[in-house]
C-alpha cells in the first residue's frame, strides 16, 4: 500500500518529532512537510504543486491557529482527509472543529492510539465512516 503523504501542522518540535516518528514506525505514512503557524500552512497546502492525503493540525499555533487552517481548508479536494489533534480537544472543541470541515478530532493526551488506527485505515484505503475520534 502507497504511504500517506501526510503534513502537519504543529508548533512544538517535540510534538511534531515524537508524532512523525510513531506514524512512520507505525503507519505506511511519509510526511511531505511540516508548518509551525497558521500563515505557513496555509502557503504550503494551497499551493499547486503539492500533493497530500492527509493533514494533522493542532489548534495552537505559533500564529494563527488550527481553526483558521480549517477554514481555508473547507474548499479541499475531498480525497484529503484533515484531522485535527489538540489538548485542547473539548466537547464544544470538537463541535467547531466538525463545523470548519474536520474529519476527526483526536485528542493529544488520550487519543493517540485512535489517530494510529485511523491514519492506518486511511493507508488501507478505508476512509473510516464512523465519527470514532470525532465527538467522543
Amino acid at each position: 500500500m502507497p504511504p500517506l503523504k501526510t503534513y502537519i501542522v504543529e508548533d512544538s518540535q517535540v510534538i511534531r518529532e515524537n508524532l512523525i516518528a510513531t506514524l512512520e514506525e507505525l503507519v505506511p505514512v511519509e510526511v511531505v512537510g511540516f508548518a509551525e503557524d497558521e500563515s505557513t500552512a496555509l502557503r504550503w497546502l494551497t499551493g499547486q504543486r503539492h500533493a497530500f492525503d492527509l493533514v494533522i493540525v493542532d489548534i495552537f499555533l505559533k500564529g494563527g491557529s488550527g481553526l483558521g487552517v480549517l477554514r481555508a481548508m473547507q474548499g479541499r479536494a475531498r480525497h484529503a482527509k484533515l484531522v485535527v489533534l489538540s489538548n485542547y480537544a473539548t466537547h464544544d472543541m470538537r463541535r467547531k472543529c466538525l463545523a470548519l470541515g474536520a474529519d476527526r478530532v483526536f485528542d493529544k493526551s488520550h487519543d493517540i492510539d485512535a489517530l494510529i488506527s485511523y491514519c492506518s485505515r486511511l493507508a488501507a484505503g478505508h476512509a473510516g465512516d464512523s465519527v470514532l475520534g470525532a465527538l467522543t
